[in-house]
């Protein structure tokens, strides 16, 4: 399915608290302004029912997953239907005993749950200790035909890797988003290391929507939790990768864009990308390490 108009996309950037009731109810108040901005396409921050629990190694935390679809799900499919509006909503997944993941759930405008995708790419660094939390996703990376638009749906770390976007790409996805929680260490006091730190990450994203021909959405977490303040700067970029609009960095944040799908033919065509790619060159890239 390809959409020929324009459509509104929000990212909802919150600030999390320990109390997973009320981060559900301040991002179910923030979904509800969205929609009444005319939003037509909802993005919420990864894992944005809770805090960002990976900073630490503690199987307490295994006790805040549940299965995708579950309760959160099903109570994001009724507000979907309600709204007439597409929420994507990054979960914790139990998937059965001891086995859980890093997810996304799909919700279409009329409250149909469309799938899920799991997060691929799984960090471990100090402060992001997801390897011990999540199984790498084994679902491949995944397209959703949408009311509004076909999207394609990659988590945080994803972000970094070109693979991830330009396959999904390829899968005819007209939208990329990136749920994310990423953010500068609090002991970290030079500006000059926090804003190179945050240039590479909105730039590694711009470059996949210059190189794919595509829009591209990142929506960050903000706040600051257990040594590590989020840096909120949520955005929206177009297929040549200009900024059409960022969110602030350190505050909760709405923001409501109107996206023209259209762009993607005319960058496309001035920009032939695709057009000239040599897959029949590339068979190295799906090696590790081209040893000398």
């Amino acid at each position: 399915m390809n959409h020929q108009g324009k459509v509104s996309v929000g990212l909802i950037q919150t600030i999390a608290d320990e109390d997973i009731e009320r981060n559900i109810a301040v991002t179910v108040q923030a979904i509800r302004q969205a929609a009444a901005q005319k939003a037509q396409i909802v993005c919420l921050q990864e894992l944005f029912r809770t805090q960002y629990f990976c900073h630490t190694e503690d199987v307490r935390y295994f006790e805040w997953a549940e299965p995708v679809p579950g309760p959160t799900t099903d109570m994001l499919q009724q507000l979907s239907e309600e709204l007439s509006i597409v929420i994507i909503a990054p979960l914790f997944e139990r998937r059965t005993k001891g086995l859980y993941h890093n997810t996304a759930a799909v919700i279409d405008a009329d409250g149909t749950c469309l799938g899920k995708y799991r997060k691929q790419h799984i960090p471990d660094d100090p402060g992001f200790y997801e390897k011990f939390y999540f199984a790498p996703g084994d679902m491949g990376y995944q397209v959703f035909d949408t009311r509004y638009a076909r999207i394609g749906v990659l988590i945080c770390w994803d972000q970094w890797y070109p693979e991830a976007a330009r396959i999904t790409s390829l899968m005819n996805a007209e939208i990329l988003f990136f749920p994310t929680a990423i953010g500068w260490d609090v002991n970290e006091k030079s500006d000059e290391t926090n804003r190179e730190q945050f240039e590479a990450w909105q730039i590694i994203q711009r470059s996949h929507a210059i190189a794919n021909g595509v829009h591209v959405a990142a929506v960050n977490r903000t706040g600051v939790e257990h040594g590590t303040q989020f840096w909120g700067g949520s955005f929206i970029a177009n297929p040549f990768g200009t900024i059409l609009c960022q969110a602030p960095h350190a505050e909760s944040a709405v923001c409501v864009q109107q996206i023209d799908l259209q762009l993607s033919e005319h960058y496309r065509t001035a920009w032939p990308f695709l057009r000239d790619r040599r897959t029949d060159t590339y068979t190295p890239v799906r090696h590790r390490f081209i040893d000398p």
